[in-house]
């Protein structure tokens, strides 16, 4: 019988784990069988303990049980514990062990897949959410010269700053010290574009980026690369690639083994038009 392994969320229907996990499988020769859970509104621990009961082995975890997943986890990695939310478990025997990958993969998607390096180069991250709280651990391992975290509420972003400043310089601030500083890598990790919109960034902070970011996935041109755009960055790129890198360490982190995460992206990619 094969190793079952599954995705969590609510709603659910929009999950590409199965399609990511199956071609991961048959790629790297493993007999795995995944599935996709609509988990229930204040029912994820009785959930998660009747997949564990009928041989689960681990799961991946997205919105709104990150907080959950790392509530019921028995032991937490350093990734999940900074970010305070989990997007992966592994079961082992009585032992619940959690990881967070979004970081990690966002960093390798950065560096390995886009070629773009953040070691001793200016990083800006728009937002200061769970989705950069997981991506300052990776980053600050890059040693950037500068890493600068905005948010429209500077206290969260401040908030942030204290809980890694011990692991390497961070800065926090308010979108309204951008105007006339340039960066390197443009990173949007609000929530904006899923509703069409676009941070109160200035055009200029692009003026000498080689990247600008997208966290959101399938959007095509969202706004902000748009902007991006019209000021000259000439490497665009969206989420889909975080989400392949970060299902491939979740996939190496249950079997051992490494997938090639091309055909992952190449499949799920949408044009930036």
């Amino acid at each position: 019988m094969p190793d079952q392994y599954a995705v969590i969320g609510n709603p659910i229907g929009h999950t590409k784990s199965p399609l990511i996990h199956g071609m991961f499988a048959e790629s790297c020769g493993q007999d795995i069988h995944y599935a996709a859970i609509e988990g229930q509104l204040g029912k994820f621990a009785q959930q998660v303990d009747s997949f564990r009961s009928s041989g689960g082995r681990g799961l991946n975890i997205t919105a709104p049980f990150k907080l959950d997943a790392f509530a019921y986890a028995t032991h937490r990695s350093e990734a999940a514990t900074l970010a305070g939310a989990v997007n992966c478990l592994k079961f082992e025997g009585s032992d619940i062990l959690a990881e967070n990958f979004d970081g990690v993969g966002l960093s390798r998607d950065i560096t390995h897949n886009l070629g773009v390096s953040m070691q001793g180069r200016r990083v800006l991250v728009l937002g200061a959410g769970g989705a950069a709280r997981g991506a300052l651990l990776p980053f600050l391992r890059q040693q950037p010269s500068r890493l600068l975290i905005v948010n429209r509420d500077v206290a969260k972003a401040e908030a942030l700053v204290k809980a890694v400043g011990h692991l390497g310089q961070v800065e926090a601030a308010g979108y309204d010290v951008l105007s006339g500083l340039h960066f390197d890598v443009v990173i949007n990790a609000t929530s904006a574009s899923l509703t069409g919109g676009l941070p109160p960034v200035p055009a200029s902070v692009f003026a000498q980026a080689d990247l600008a970011y997208e966290l959101a996935y399938g959007k095509g041109l969202t706004p902000f690369l748009q902007l991006a755009s019209q000021a000259g960055v000439r490497r665009l790129a969206d989420g889909v690639g975080m989400l392949a890198e970060q299902a491939a360490e979740a996939f190496l982190w249950w079997r051992g083994i490494r997938p090639d995460t091309r055909a992952v992206i190449d499949k799920l990619t949408v044009p930036l038009t």
